[in-house]
């Protein structure tokens, strides 16, 4: 496995893993949780483009957050459930490279910079919110079961969220093969059906000292944790956007039949509608302004670093983050449905699979609620409030 060095590199690698996942994507979408996508996650664990954010002083590469976003957003553009299972993975690296010990970041670069793949337990079903917490780690033994486990049924690594013995936010890095590791295959939804996003529980589970890192410290300063992995879910919005556009172009020059009124006003093909030109002229532009978005939002995050020197910083980038995913996610909830207005009835029939466009962009959407980014854009522009958690939103 060959590990990318420069951002060109990065991005070849990444057509190239597109590639090889385009040809599958629709089968892996039917099937769903019921066969897990092996050959795919093989490819993208071999592709080498896991450890392009490991840090140079770590023995990688250090490419920042623009050659992360455009990798995302074309391997996205090929299978959005692939390039979801690394989303956390990144989020993880970057945690690392803040707040890992030396031994920890040793040990654990060593394991991504030879293809190996962290996956993530830190969501939970039940609570009153998304951070009611009832996972625990006591005397050095972790127990808990999390959902929403993206990645963690095949990574080699699995990270935890916790509460320790003094009721303090932690993240805990265990083996995928632990005893006491359990993974379940139950995710059932509408999008985004190859991730496998089930239950995991630990029962019992060592937690090796120097594998735990202070959480809640981590978001209590400055940062660009949450902003680089925001970055990381607009690159995907965006590359369905771009993937359902590309579709709806196809099918209008290849299939799509013109409409008993366009026909009457003159037009010899679907693509010689009016009413489709207009809407295709749209939404192409729409999706070039998500793209331009999406870049601009990363060169910001270049500029800030991951460790901004304050938190006006740390708003700014944050806030440029939040544009391009609360418009990302609309535009490609809106390709995913304007290529059946444009491209018709023909176009719904379940072989092409064309609505597998809107159900990942709507499901993935929903991750977290855009009118909330809105907002703090709104009130940091109208009234210099910037967004609270030290700029996480």
């Amino acid at each position: 496995m060959s590990v990318p060095q420069t951002h060109d590199e990065a991005v070849t690698a990444a057509h190239r893993l597109a590639a090889e996942l385009t040809p599958g994507a629709i089968q892996r979408d039917r099937d769903g949780a019921t066969v897990i996508p092996s050959d795919a996650l093989a490819a993208l664990d071999a592709s080498g483009l896991l450890a392009v954010t490991v840090p140079a002083t770590d023995g990688g590469p250090g490419l920042g957050p623009r050659t992360l976003a455009e990798v995302a957003r074309i391997v996205a553009a090929a299978d959005p459930s692939v390039a979801q299972v690394p989303q956390a993975h990144f989020l993880l690296v970057d945690v690392l490279a803040v707040h890992g010990s030396t031994d920890a970041r040793k040990r654990l670069f060593g394991e991504v910079l030879a293809g190996r793949r962290f996956g993530n337990a830190l969501a939970e079903r039940g609570g009153k919110h998304a951070q009611d917490l009832r996972t625990k780690i006591t005397g050095g033994r972790l127990d808990g079961v999390k959902y929403y486990t993206t990645g963690a049924l095949t990574s080699a690594w699995i990270a935890v969220s916790a509460l320790d013995e003094q009721g303090r936010l932690v993240l805990a890095f265990v083996a995928r093969d632990a005893e006491g590791v359990a993974v379940d295959t139950d995710w059932d939804v509408i999008g985004q059906r190859a991730t496998i996003s089930g239950t995991a529980t630990f029962t019992n589970v060592p937690v090796e000292p120097g594998l735990r890192i202070d959480y809640a410290g981590a978001y209590q300063v400055p940062q660009q944790l949450g902003a680089r992995a925001q970055l990381y879910h607009a690159a995907i919005e965006v590359g369905i956007a771009g993937a359902a556009l590309a579709d709806t172009r196809q099918y209008l020059r290849t299939k799509a039949r013109p409409s008993t009124e366009a026909v009457r006003y003159g037009a010899g093909s679907a693509a010689e509608d009016p009413h489709v030109l207009h809407r295709y002229g749209r939404l192409a532009s729409r999706v070039r302004a998500a793209e331009a978005l999406l870049d601009s939002a990363a060169r910001t995050l270049e500029e800030v670093t991951l460790t901004p020197a304050d938190a006006d910083a740390a708003a700014r980038g944050s806030l440029a983050v939040a544009a391009a995913k609360a418009f990302g996610s609309e535009i490609a909830v809106e390709a995913g449905s304007e290529l059946f207005a444009m491209c018709g009835t023909s176009a719904a029939a379940a072989k092409h699979d064309l609505d597998r466009h809107w159900r990942n962009a709507r499901t993935h959407s929903v991750h977290d609620p855009l009118d909330w980014k809105y907002h703090h854009i709104a009130a940091y522009e109208l009234s210099d409030i910037s967004p609270p958690n030290h700029g996480q939103i």
